[in-house]
């Protein structure tokens, strides 16, 4: 992990205030605390692997709040999962209240006030996952935030070790040209572990409904870059009627035609964050994602995430360790 920061690079008395700067850049803004003032020790270890932020934090005992008008103010398209190594945390979100152990899973989404307490010196692996992506996977998330998943529970276990090996081999995987698809891999396997093992019970779609909602998404991902692929091909391709596409998709808080360009966005703002990509134009980008209009593009982006795609640009230049937009006004 590239990105280290520590305590120790800064003087006793400033400790608390620059750990909660620092916490805040990098995952979101809260509000922190620490009984043990000047005696506090963290540390965080970031980096990336394809679209996926990782850190390691290490901290002394210590509290955090995400107020509700925080919440409320900031839009991040993020979400974050939790690996356990060492020490407890405890979370509350969502009137729920859990302790994560060593080897578990949780999900904590920033769109919504929590707070976490940390009892003792803690050690947690932290995944940034875009939002779409697991929520294209699990639906409703709100089921799914402050429960956490273990090793006791076999696909939990899977999804757990394979998160750990790939942490293990970040470097190696960069280098090669399978890190966006092994991230994928391990979003796949968090929604499944989350899917299967966690989640508060609630209806779901039969069986047959959500084997036509993935192809249905699947067909939708394929198709994305393509700029005549209308909502009419995609139900079509999955031999349902696009009044049925919107039937399933209406228990996600969307349509057809709104999930197509939701995720064409997702995609153009992704690829503007990739320092990849960085050679490549505004209007080179929103094409290859499907859009035929650029001013349309322009409008659609800024009405979703807030900004225009080129302030998207330069925040990510300017704060290579967030992705989050939610800030830029006042960061």
């Amino acid at each position: 992990m590239e990105v280290v920061l520590s305590t120790n690079m800064v003087h006793e008395r400033d400790r608390i205030s620059t750990w909660e700067r620092w916490a805040s850049e990098i995952y979101f803004r809260h509000d922190f605390s620490s009984d043990l003032g000047a005696a506090f020790e963290g540390v965080i270890r970031a980096g990336r692997l394809g679209p996926l932020g990782i850190s390691m934090l290490e901290c002394s005992a210590c509290s955090g709040e995400r107020s509700h008008d925080i919440a409320r103010r900031e839009r991040d398209d993020r979400l974050f999962v939790g690996l356990q190594i060492d020490g407890e945390i405890n979370l509350r979100q969502d009137g729920r209240v859990s302790t994560i152990t060593p080897k578990s899973l949780v999900l904590l989404d920033p769109r919504r006030p929590c707070s976490i307490s940390i009892p003792s010196k803690t050690r947690a692996l932290i995944f940034e996952i875009p939002r779409a992506e697991l929520q294209a996977r699990l639906g409703d998330l709100s089921s799914f935030t402050a429960i956490p998943v273990s090793t006791s529970k076999p696909t939990a276990s899977l999804a757990i070790g394979f998160l750990s090996m790939a942490v293990e081999r970040a470097s190696a995987i960069r280098k090669s040209a399978a890190d966006a698809k092994i991230a994928q891999q391990m979003v796949d396997l968090v929604a499944l572990a989350f899917e299967t093992e966690g989640g508060e019970k609630r209806s779901t779609l039969s069986s047959s409904r959500r084997a036509t909602l993935l192809r249905l998404k699947a067909i939708i991902e394929g198709r994305l870059r393509d700029p005549a692929f209308k909502p009419a091909h995609a139900a079509s391709g999955a031999g349902i009627s696009v009044r049925y596409a919107n039937v399933l998709l209406a228990d996600e808080g969307t349509s057809l035609e709104r999930f197509i360009v939701r995720r064409r966005l997702e995609n153009c703002r992704q690829t503007l964050l990739d320092p990849a990509h960085a050679s490549r134009t505004v209007s080179d980008i929103a094409y290859s994602w499907g859009f035929a209009d650029l001013s349309h593009f322009n409008r659609r982006f800024k009405s979703h995430f807030g900004c225009s795609p080129g302030r998207c640009r330069e925040f990510s230049r300017h704060h290579p360790m967030r992705t989050s937009l939610a800030e830029t006004s006042t960061a």
